[in-house]
């Protein structure tokens, strides 16, 4: 009766239920996994909506690719910009744009597995290629070699990548676009935690702008002004100018059958979008003073390495493959009442791995991946 395109098995797995179960029984949960910044404790000012009021917001005026001024903030051309309701949603879009339903995307492992899901739902398939780690993650070239195939339409880089931290490197955006050219494949990267950097190595890169093959670069408000229930995301399109032209006279054409982001919404995108800088700014600060004691915890037991995030809102512990993932959080769970990710969750491999949020509580998280590490040592 339904889809193949959605998961076949829809029940809770045992680390779901017994979550489910404590908060059921009303037991304090330590969520090291929350990436919700309106719940952590930051503070907005209380008039940052204020602009969704605007009296312009009460005339509809139709278009695909959004209303101008809210584009002219985002880009330097803002022909070359799409609004969005989300970056789910421009992924959508994308999909749509560039492949037939058994093509396929190149998306990296590890990563947040969104992406599988989204390609699924357009009929498209998710085809790895790995991110190694040798002191720094990097692209394993092979793996995007042996990936690619005559139904490969794209390549999916997220930078900075969640969870790991990493960003793209200089010499591997050049081989990703020599690459790209020579298969014909579209670059799509998805940096909406680009404005979150925690320790970025001087090779970091981004695909913004690049014009040597089509690209599609992807931001939001979610992530950028830390208002992810406003719901308005973009693309940035760029490359060859009549590639670009072409993308984005199909674009329109899509954009204009869902017409999906609000004119509210639209009209207050350049007030938030410069009002988020106040809450960038505090996120950044919430972040860097959960890396420090993240780090602090981590010296008391050498045992866990660290790898050093370049950006976005998590971390990765490797800890000692003594009890298995699977073990260890509902452990964790159940014995100390501290949620984390394992390392599975998002193809992680070569080891054991735990995945925390940099967002919680300072005082929440400093206890808590005290406790974390005691446990996975």
């Amino acid at each position: 009766m339904f889809s193949s395109r959605l998961p076949q098995q829809l029940a809770a797995n045992a680390f779901s239920a017994a979550i489910a179960d404590l908060r059921r029984r009303g037991v304090p949960l330590a969520d090291l996994t929350v990436t919700n910044p309106t719940t952590v404790g930051l503070l907005y000012p209380r008039d940052l909506l204020r602009q969704l009021a605007n009296p312009a917001g009460l005339t509809y005026e139709p278009t695909p690719f959004g209303r101008r001024a809210a584009r002219e903030i985002i880009w330097r051309n803002p022909d070359q910009v799409v609004l969005t309701a989300s970056t789910s949603e421009a992924y959508s879009l994308l999909f749509k744009l560039l492949c037939d339903p058994g093509d396929a995307v190149l998306t990296p492992e590890p990563s947040y597995p969104l992406c599988e899901l989204l390609t699924r739902l357009d009929a498209v398939d998710a085809t790895p290629y790995r991110l190694e780690h040798h002191g720094v993650w990097s692209i394993d070239r092979d793996s995007v070699r042996r990936a690619c195939t005559v139904h490969t339409r794209a390549l999916l880089v997220v930078s900075p990548n969640n969870p790991t931290g990493s960003m793209l490197r200089a010499d591997d955006r050049e081989w990703l676009v020599s690459f790209a050219s020579e298969h014909q494949l579209a670059l799509i990267s998805d940096e909406v935690f680009v404005e979150y950097p925690i320790a970025p190595r001087p090779d970091a890169s981004s695909l913004l702008g690049e014009e040597r093959v089509l690209t599609f670069t992807l931001g939001g408000l979610s992530k950028s002004a830390g208002l992810p229930q406003v719901k308005l995301g973009w693309i940035v399109v760029s490359g060859p100018s009549d590639q670009v032209a072409a993308a984005l006279q199909r674009l329109e054409v899509m954009c204009d059958m869902y017409l999906s982001v609000s004119t509210p919404v639209q009209v207050a995108g350049p007030a938030l979008i410069e009002a988020g800088a106040l809450i960038r700014a505090a996120i950044r600060a919430r972040l860097m003073e959960n890396y420090r004691a993240l780090l602090a915890a981590a010296e008391r037991h050498p045992a866990i390495r660290v790898p050093a995030p370049e950006g976005g809102w998590s971390a990765v512990l490797q800890v000692p493959a003594t009890i298995g993932e699977d073990a260890l959080v509902l452990q964790l769970l159940q014995d100390a009442h501290i949620i984390v990710h394992p390392g599975y969750f998002f193809d992680m491999s070569h080891g054991s791995h735990l995945i925390v949020s940099l967002l919680p509580d300072p005082r929440v998280f400093e206890t808590s991946i005290a406790r974390v590490m005691e446990v996975s040592a």
